[in-house]
């Protein structure tokens, strides 16, 4: 029920409690008063961020990480399936830091248990449930966001989403506090679909990028040593776009800057300490 703050011939607000409302304070001062104890109660309720563990990426994400509670997507960066392949791991790797099981909806049967498993996201916490159609993608994922006890909720979508049916995941998230990841697939590098408006929180593209040589004896032996990802914020509500170069998730479901980029940011900390 919406709290109506009456300022009309400078009464005192409807239902302010005496002791709360001093004859010297003014309607605005007792309004800014509200807001503010408003803010309070709903940052002691907001469920925790899923952090990257990555300090550079954590700080500048509104609330240190990936928000729960809210709707996010990610999608990989062109239709190649290593694109494809590189996003859905992110997501699991994030999520399997979260306890309890995670409910993810596909439209195909062609999800890898076993590279789940590489990332941290064990087969028994996963509930895997095959939709057909992306409506009913939908439908299953705000169905699950009614449920606080999971880790998040992730669907597997082509085509459109829209704006509508967004905005419903988004109010079904933020009710239950379950981070909820779309996870867009397409076989277009520019399919339009992908650029529609959203209500969801943030929106992600991740590219695989060319791993680099093991050993330093055989430069011209690339792809063995540990993947390499490009995370591209594309937006982001209450913050900007950014970009990073990162390690591919390991058997934890953690992440790493790439060493090279890393002390390069580090050097030139230091200099500007300096």
């Amino acid at each position: 029920m919406m709290d109506v703050l009456n300022t009309r011939d400078g009464a005192t607000p409807d239902k302010a409690p005496p002791d709360k409302a001093p004859p010297d304070r003014t309607p605005l001062d007792q309004l800014r008063a509200r807001i503010a104890r408003l803010e309070r109660s709903e940052s002691a309720v907001r469920p925790p961020a899923i952090p990257f563990g990555l300090p550079a990426i954590d700080a500048h994400l509104p609330g240190g990480g990936l928000a729960a509670g809210a709707l996010h997507e990610v999608a990989g960066a062109g239709a190649q399936v290593e694109h494809g392949a590189a996003a859905t791991l992110l997501v699991a790797g994030l999520l399997a830091r979260r306890p309890g099981h995670l409910l993810w909806v596909v439209q195909r049967p062609d999800l890898f248990a076993p590279a789940l498993a590489g990332v941290g996201l064990a087969p028994d916490r996963l509930v895997l449930v095959e939709a057909g159609r992306p409506a009913a993608v939908l439908l299953v994922m705000e169905e699950g966001l009614r449920h606080a006890g999971l880790a998040g909720v992730v669907g597997e979508l082509d085509g459109r989403l829209g704006l509508t049916a967004s905005r419903r995941l988004q109010l079904a998230a933020e009710a239950s506090g379950v981070p909820a990841v779309a996870l867009r697939r397409s076989r277009r590098f520019d399919d339009p679909a992908l650029a529609e408006p959203s209500a969801a929180v943030t929106r992600w593209t991740v590219a695989a990028l060319p791993s680099p040589p093991p050993l330093a004896h055989a430069p011209g032996t690339p792809g063995l040593a540990r993947g390499r990802w490009r995370l591209d914020l594309l937006r982001c509500r209450g913050g900007v776009p950014r970009s990073w170069i990162v390690e591919a998730c390991d058997a934890q479901g953690h992440l790493a800057l790439v060493a090279d980029l890393a002390d390069r940011q580090d050097t030139s900390d230091r200099r500007q300490a300096g």
